[in-house]
């Protein structure tokens, strides 16, 4: 009996289905068909945008060189252009046909592998590339990303001139990686939690595998066929080179974003802006009100604190000292989350104003009590409860218009190497947090940040990981979310009747101060460990 898993059985096992709501990172969920995606301009019938075939995007490159968090990172960007794009990892089929606990025979790899090895090598490609021609044949798909090794310059041309023969355009991706440091922190922050290093020196289980790597497979041929469409990208982004990429839009677009790209290890910071004097207005640029400053010497004090905790651990487990990376603090151009920097600023860290990241534009609705919209714009508010996150009240924005706007600032986060602190309102966060963990526009608008946490993503080659940490000592009085700048309650219907980020809303108010400064400092949302426990051995 075939054991192979389909890809639509795979993409509903339980690593890939949203645990419950959008805590977890839903980069292989199988995309709602009917809805719009965060950033999509427009729709076609055939589901298909920019005037752009179908595509497959084939990787490229050994083991512990980046080539699953390239494809992830760049499955994301164009989700969330709307482009219908689904990742075909070659190890999940090859794992379906071993069997739970199975293994591939030694000369799997090898060009002159053993007939059974051969045999089952060719039925796990076969029933991959059925999968592919499904998706792109039969669900409209777009773009099917294709990740695999392909080692060798005589199977990439076989593999084009097969996706050729069912009229899809082939571009391949090589990660080309010959930087030792690179490939040991990629060993080790990827492969090395398999049981075979359990107890072993990082450094030495991140020499081992590499040297696995060589053993098992022997040969490979670096990118270099002058008839193909490639991309070389060279150490992490340090270097690209282009080859014939010149098809459609599309791939244009596919590369501008593979040039802001990187593969190092970094990590991202949400904060809320803290109060304002007075109201907190769209229109009033208000400084920060005395508590507003007390909070921004808090939050500051709990990141350092943090951070410095988090590399004292890092370091114990690598049996050395790490150094800690640097943070850029980005604001928007409003003056309390300007003022919210500014003790990071005095401690001599790098501060950049973004005029991307503003609030939403509420517009005429601004100050009007729900109540008075109801009566005012009566089509208005029912046009808002069908659709919260595409609609917009006169003159204001919409969460979709904010999403279109924010793409630079998506495009630098992507581009940054130092750790990034982001200190906006509560709707841009919304935003910027959909993107890096993959939520649904619906859920957008509910996503919630009360002031008393900060929120930690860190990337991570399968999918995001998610932290949030407690600053304590806060007046409970203002750490509950923002007033909606519209006071129209987003409809139920979308909430998933869960807290749209696990435990990241408003909490319930406690009954004293003492409640506030006994919190645990620190309570991690999502473990990618522990998801892909069944893919930190992968040759893949």
């Amino acid at each position: 009996m075939d054991t192979l898993l389909t890809a639509e059985i795979a993409a509903n096992a339980p690593r890939y289905r949203r645990k419950s709501s959008t805590f977890i990172d839903g980069i292989h969920d199988v995309t709602d068909q009917d809805n719009l995606a965060p950033a999509q301009l427009y729709s076609t019938m055939s589901g298909r945008l920019f005037h752009s075939g179908r595509i497959a995007i084939v990787m490229v490159g050994l083991p512990a060189r980046g080539k699953t968090h390239i494809c992830v990172s760049m499955a994301r960007y164009l989700q969330w252009l709307g482009v219908k794009t689904r990742i075909f990892h070659l190890g999940d089929y090859r794992r379906a046909t071993v069997g739970e606990g199975g293994h591939v025979p030694q000369d799997y790899f090898y060009p002159n592998a053993s007939p059974a090895s051969t045999m089952l090598r060719q039925k796990i490609l076969k029933k991959c590339r059925e999968d592919i021609y499904a998706w792109l044949n039969h669900e409209n798909g777009q773009v099917a990303i294709y990740d695999a090794v392909n080692p060798t310059a005589a199977g990439r041309r076989a593999l084009a001139k097969e996706f050729a023969k069912h009229d899809v355009q082939t571009l391949f991706l090589e990660s080309y990686v010959d930087d030792e440091e690179i490939l040991k922190e990629n060993a080790r922050n990827v492969k090395i939690h398999s049981p075979d290093f359990d107890g072993m020196d990082p450094d030495e289980a991140a020499e081992r595998y590499l040297k696995r790597i060589e053993t098992k497979i022997p040969i490979f041929e670096t990118m270099q066929e002058e008839e193909l469409n490639y991309v070389k990208m060279i150490n992490a982004g340090r270097a690209f080179f282009y080859n014939n990429v010149s098809f459609n839009y599309l791939s244009h677009r596919i590369v501008f974003y593979l040039t802001n790209l990187h593969i190092k290890a970094r990590t991202t910071f949400f904060v809320r802006a803290g109060p304002a004097e007075g109201e907190e207005f769209y229109k009033s640029d208000a400084p920060l009100s005395e508590e507003g400053r007390s909070y921004a010497q808090k939050m500051t004090e709990t990141l350092l604190r943090h951070r410095e905790q988090e590399r004292k651990a890092n370091s114990e487990q690598a049996g050395h000292e790490i150094r800690l990376r640097p943070l850029t603090v980005w604001t928007s151009t409003r003056l309390r989350t300007i003022q919210t920097a500014e003790p990071l600023k005095e401690l001599g860290y790098n501060v950049r104003q973004r005029s991307q990241m503003s609030q939403i534009n509420p517009g005429l609705c601004e100050k009007l009590s729900e109540h008075a919209i109801r009566r005012l714009y009566p089509e208005e508010v029912e046009m808002h409860e069908l659709d919260p996150y595409h609609h917009r009240y006169p003159r204001a924005e919409s969460y979709h218009d904010l999403a279109v706007r924010l793409e630079p600032i998506i495009l630098e986060l992507e581009r940054e190497q130092n750790d990034v602190l982001i200190i906006a309102h509560e709707s841009v966060l919304r935003v910027l947090y959909s993107y890096l963990m993959h939520c649904r526009p619906m859920e957008i608008p509910k996503l919630k940040f009360p002031r008393d946490e900060i929120i930690e993503i860190i990337p991570a080659a399968y999918q995001n990981e998610a932290k949030r940490i407690h600053i304590p000592g806060l007046d409970p009085q203002f750490t509950p979310g923002s007033p909606e700048d519209i006071r129209i309650p987003v409809p139920s219907i979308y909430s998933s009747n869960l807290p749209p980020i696990d435990g990241i809303s408003s909490p319930v108010e406690p009954s004293s101060m003492d409640n506030v400064l006994t919190r645990p400092p620190e309570k991690v949302v999502n473990n990618t460990k522990e998801m892909v426990a069944d893919k930190v051995a992968d040759l893949d």
